[in-house]
C-alpha cells in the first residue's frame, strides 16, 4: 500500500431503504407519505448524478473458479494471452465487512478483483488457532457480485518473533504453516495469494532485509505447494519496480514457486514511463526461469490528487492511462489504489487516492460520491467490455498512443496523447462514420472517414473510437 493506513437523509425514511439502497414499503402497506418520499428521494438522486453516469449492477461474466484462467497465468492455460476487459482489473480496498451500498457501488464499476490485507494477527491469536470468520464474510460478499479476491499474506504477529517480521525459524515455520491453513480454506474459490506488502520498504519490521523475505516467501512456497497446489501464489509486490530486490528474489529460487511477479510501480510522471521497466523486468523473468510463462502484475498503483501538479480531473485521466498502458505492456492485472479516499485533509497526499470521495452516506445512492476516476474506470469497463489489446497502431510519435481491442470481428481504439498540447493525428480507417466516447462516458462528436483516413485530435485525456454500423476500423497495422 501506499502508507499504512447531496445527502437525502432529510428526505427519506431509513426503514424505506434496503441495503442496497432501493425502494422497500413497510409492511403495513403502501401510504401517501412514503410514495412521496420515496419520489423526493429519486429526484433528488437524479438530479446528483452527471448524464453519462449510472450506477447499474455489472452483470455476472462466467464463475470464480475462472479467475485464474481468465488471467492466463495458470502454468497449463490454454487461455488467450490478453484477458478480455474488464477481467483484468480491479482495486485495492481495506474492509472485511462493506457498509451498506458499498459493494453495490463497486460492483457498478465493471471492476473484477479486490486487494486486500490478509493480516496473521487478526486470523491467528492463538497459536496454532485460525479463525477465518471475517474473511468467509468477505469472500462470499465479493462471490456474490462476481468479484475475485488477491490477498496479502502479511505482517507480524506478536505471538512469534516480538511482532516484527518473522525472522526466526519458529516464526516463519508459524507462518507457513497459517498460509497453508489459509489456502486449504478458501481453496477452488479463485483467490491470489501474493506474499507479503512492499517487503523492500517500511512493511519489513524493523527494516527490509531481502535474504529474510526470501527465506520466509520459500517456506510459503513450499507449504502452500504441499497443502493447496493447485491455488495460485505470487510476490514480492515491492514498492517501485526495484531490479535488485526483485532479482535476489528470483536467484534465490521463488521463480519455481510463484506463477506471477506482482510490482507497485508508483511514480509521480506520466504511468506510461513504467513501459520501459516492465520491458527490462520481463526480460529479468526470462533469464531466470526460461521456456515459462510468468507474467507481471501491477499489484497497487494509484496517483494521489493531492500530488503536485494532480487533481481530481487529472486523476480520472491517469487511471484509464494506467490501465490501458500496463494491458499494452502485457501486464493481465492492474489493481488501482485506492478504492475510497482514506480522509479529507486538502493537503494530505494519503487521503485523495480513491476511486470515490471518503464520506460515507447510508441514506443516498451512491453511497459514496464518485470521483472522475470512478467515471473513468466505468466508462473503460463498459466501452471496451469483452474486447481484449490487440495491438498499438504507429501513427507518427512516440508521444501518440492509438491502441486497438478487438473481439470477434470487432475493433475500437482507445486515443490519447502525452504531448503537452492536444494536436491531430490520422488513423487509417474504412469509410464511415465513428462515434467517440469521452474518458467519463461523454460522447463527443461523431467522426467520418474518406479515402481510408480517420482524422482525430488527441489530447490528454483518452477516447474511445468505436465503428458505427460494423465499419472496418484500423483496417491496416
Amino acid at each position: 500500500m501506499a502508507i499504512l493506513n447531496k445527502s437525502t437523509a432529510d428526505a427519506i425514511d431509513d426503514s424505506a431503504l434496503d441495503a442496497q439502497g432501493g425502494s422497500r414499503f413497510p409492511q403495513n402497506g403502501l401510504t401517501m407519505r412514503s410514495v412521496c418520499k420515496l419520489f423526493v428521494a429519486l429526484g433528488s438522486l437524479l438530479l446528483s448524478l452527471r448524464p453519462a453516469f449510472s450506477i447499474e449492477p455489472a452483470k455476472p461474466q462466467g464463475n470464480l473458479p475462472a479467475c485464474y484462467a481468465q488471467l492466463g497465468i495458470l502454468a497449463d492455460s490454454n487461455g488467450p494471452s490478453a484477458p478480455a476487459v474488464p477481467d483484468g482489473l480491479g482495486v485495492n480496498i481495506h474492509f472485511t465487512d462493506a457498509r451498506s451500498g458499498e459493494m453495490h457501488l463497486l460492483a457498478a464499476s465493471g471492476l473484477r478483483w479486490v486487494r486486500m490485507d490478509f493480516t496473521w494477527s487478526r486470523i491467528e491469536k492463538s497459536k496454532g488457532q485460525y479463525d477465518f470468520t471475517a474473511y468467509d464474510r468477505l469472500v462470499s460478499t465479493l462471490e456474490a457480485s462476481h468479484i475475485c479476491p488477491l490477498f496479502i499474506l502479511d505482517y507480524g504477529n506478536p505471538l512469534y518473533d516480538g511482532g516484527l517480521s518473522p525472522y526466526t525459524e519458529e516464526g516463519r515455520e508459524a507462518f507457513a504453516r497459517w498460509a497453508a491453513a489459509s489456502a486449504q480454506q478458501f481453496k477452488d474459490r479463485g483467490v491470489l495469494w501474493e506474499i507479503w506488502n512492499e517487503p523492500n520498504g517500511s512493511f519489513w519490521r524493523p527494516k527490509a532485509k531481502v535474504e529474510d523475505y526470501v527465506k520466509l516467501a520459500l517456506a510459503v512456497g513450499r507449504a502452500i505447494r504441499d497443502a493447496a497446489p493447485q491455488e495460485i501464489y505470487v510476490g514480492p509486490a515491492t514498492a517501485g519496480i526495484k531490479f535488485d530486490f526483485l532479482e535476489a528474489c528470483f536467484k534465490a529460487g521463488l521463480l519455481d514457486y510463484w506463477r506471477a511477479v506482482s510490482v507497485h510501480p508508483y511514480r509521480q510522471t506520466d504511468p506510461e514511463t513504467a513501459q520501459g521497466e516492465y520491458k527490462r523486468l520481463q526480460d529479468l523473468i526470462a533469464k531466470y526461469a526460461p521456456g515459462k510463462t510468468i507474467p507481471i502484475l501491477s499489484g497497487e498503483w494509484g496517483y494521489s490528487a493531492a500530488w503536485k501538479g494532480m487533481n481530481e480531473e487529472r486523476q480520472g485521466k491517469i487511471l484509464p492511462r494506467e490501465w490501458l498502458t500496463n494491458m499494452a505492456s502485457s501486464v493481465p492485472l492492474s489493481i488501482w489504489y485506492d478504492w475510497h479516499d482514506d480522509g479529507e485533509n486538502p493537503t494530505e497526499p494519503e487521503h485523495h487516492f480513491g476511486m470515490v470521495s471518503n464520506p460515507y452516506d447510508p441514506a443516498r445512492e451512491p453511497v459514496y460520491e464518485p470521483k472522475p476516476a470512478y467515471r473513468a474506470a466505468k466508462t473503460l469497463t463498459t466501452v471496451l467490455s469483452g474486447f481484449r489489446f490487440d495491438r498499438r497502431l504507429e501513427v507518427g510519435s512516440s508521444d501518440d498512443y492509438a491502441l486497438v481491442f478487438k473481439k470477434g470481428h470487432a475493433t475500437r481504439i482507445a486515443a490519447w496523447t502525452t504531448a503537452a498540447a492536444p494536436h491531430a493525428i490520422v488513423l487509417p480507417a474504412g469509410r464511415g462514420r465513428f462515434e467517440v466516447t469521452s474518458y467519463l462516458g461523454s460522447p463527443l462528436p461523431a467522426l467520418f472517414a474518406d479515402h481510408q483516413r480517420l482524422r482525430i485530435v488527441l489530447s490528454d485525456a483518452p477516447q474511445y473510437i468505436i465503428p458505427a454500423n460494423r465499419t472496418q476500423l484500423a483496417s491496416k497495422p
